[in-house]
């Protein structure tokens, strides 16, 4: 009795295969990828437009008069006004540069600090061996969940007691103490992706931690020191909240906190030249953020040498 051969389960695969070779299929899976191409890159363009936007008006309304800026809401200005610059630097009680000075002043010790302490906690963490360190690290894992309000009082009553508000040091003191859990995590992580031969080759050639860490972590850390670096100073840069609460005289306040001082609740606000100093305030965060972008990818991307 004869049996009939029934074709194997892959000639619907191989039907496909050949149709997929044929110039039809080669010419159906290029439209395929171009117009998936089209419709990635235009909903980026639309979202980075989207993003971008409030910041295109913000710099066309500081050419506006105050009376015009929300009566057109078009990107450029129908009639320019370019003395909202040079009001708005000179309007307050002092040059709105001496604000700027007094943020790039907490904004230095800030860099400073976590630069220094961060670091040093972060080595600790990694690669020395004490008693509860898992603990201590979980510990200060859980403190990045608290918010700035939690412990802006208790920081406040005890700066108060040492006679410091109204200086920059309960700004900058936290910083020197590795209060920023975020960067002694990040690194943490890039510590434990450092090859652990280095730190015995140095050890056989007669180093201590200090000369370890000083002279093998840290210039292998330098991504993520510039990562902390840049960090810091847009978040400390842009920090308002804290400043509001210890800055309380006018010759040490900074620069968002000069901001403020435009608006006034009971008169007319200065919404031109308010919109003016917002950009020149931009400018150093722009700039920082566009020469040490490299190193902010590298910093997040890596946790150690290749």
């Amino acid at each position: 009795m004869s049996t009939t051969t029934l074709p194997g389960p892959d000639l619907g695969q191989r039907i496909t295969e050949l149709a997929a070779r044929s110039p039809e299929g080669r010419r159906r899976r290029l439209w395929r990828g171009r117009t998936g191409s089209v419709i990635r890159h235009t909903l980026m363009i639309v979202a980075c437009v989207v993003m971008i936007y409030p910041l295109l008006w913000l710099l066309g309304s500081s050419f506006k008069p105050t009376e015009a800026i929300f009566r057109n809401l078009a990107i450029l200005p129908g009639e320019w006004d370019w003395s909202n610059y040079n009001t708005g630097w000179n309007s307050l009680t002092f040059q709105f540069g001496r604000y700027m000075l007094n943020s790039l002043a907490i904004v230095g010790g800030s860099l400073l600090g976590n630069l220094v302490s961060c670091s040093m906690a972060a080595y600790a963490f990694a690669r020395l061996q004490f008693r509860g360190r898992r603990i201590w690290f979980a510990i200060m894992l859980l403190t990045i969940m608290l918010p700035i309000h939690v412990v802006i009082v208790p920081q406040y009553i005890m700066f108060r007691e040492l006679d410091l508000v109204n200086t920059f040091w309960p700004l900058i003191i936290p910083k020197l103490l590795a209060t920023d859990a975020f960067f002694i995590f990040l690194m943490v992580q890039f510590f434990r992706g450092i090859p652990r031969e280095l730190e015995e080759a140095a050890r056989l050639d007669g180093c201590g931690h200090a000369r370890i860490f000083l002279r093998v972590m840290l210039p292998l850390a330098v991504p993520a020191l510039a990562t902390t670096a840049i960090f810091t100073f847009i978040w400390t840069w842009n920090d308002f909240f804290s400043q509001l609460i210890f800055l309380t005289s006018e010759e040490v306040k900074t620069a968002p906190v000069a901001l403020r001082m435009f608006l006034d609740s009971s008169a007319g606000s200065n919404w031109g030249p308010m919109f003016a100093m917002s950009i020149v305030t931009i400018v150093p965060i722009f700039l920082v953020f566009l020469f040490g972008q490299k190193y902010l990818v590298r910093g997040i991307a890596t946790t150690g040498i290749k």
